[in-house]
C-alpha cells in the first residue's frame, strides 16, 4: 500500500492510502508520501527503529502540512513564531533546546512563547472513572 497527500496551494488536504495510484486521483496535484519517514529518516515500521531504508519527502504528509516543491518535503506547522525550521530534518525547532527529562521527574517541560523559554511544570495523574 501506498499513501498520497493531495496538495491544494500549497497545503495538504488530504492523505489517502491506496493500492496504486489511480486514474480517479488525477483531479488535482497528488504527491505520494512515507508513513515510514519522520525528520528525513526511514523507520522500521515494527520496531521503529531507523532502518536504513529511503526517507520519503522528510516526513509522512499529514493535513495542514506544507508542500515544499522546492525541498520536496512535507512541513508540518510551525508551532510557535520563535521556532527554526531545521532544513536537513524539515521540523521545528525551539530556539533553546529542550531539557533533558528523567523517567522519574514528576514535572515535564512545556515551551513558554512569551518568556521563549521552557517551563517545568507538575504531571497530573487524572483518575480514570
Amino acid at each position: 500500500m501506498a499513501y498520497y497527500a493531495k496538495i491544494e496551494n500549497g497545503i495538504v488536504a488530504t492523505v489517502i492510502v491506496a493500492e496504486e495510484f489511480h486514474d480517479t486521483m488525477a483531479d488535482g496535484q497528488w504527491v505520494q508520501t512515507s508513513r515510514n519517514t519522520r525528520g528525513g529518516i526511514h523507520y522500521d515500521p515494527n520496531s521503529n527503529e531507523p532502518d536504513g531504508g529511503i526517507a520519503f519527502r522528510k516526513n509522512f504528509a499529514s493535513i495542514g502540512y506544507t508542500y515544499d516543491e522546492g525541498r520536496d518535503a512535507f512541513i508540518p506547522p510551525k508551532p510557535y513564531d520563535s521556532w527554526i525550521l531545521d532544513e536537513t530534518t524539515c521540523l521545528w525547532e525551539p530556539p533553546i533546546p529542550k531539557p533533558t527529562q528523567t523517567s522519574e521527574d514528576t514535572k515535564h517541560y512545556v515551551w513558554n512563547e512569551n518568556n521563549k523559554s521552557w517551563d517545568y511544570e507538575e504531571i497530573h495523574d487524572f483518575p480514570i472513572w
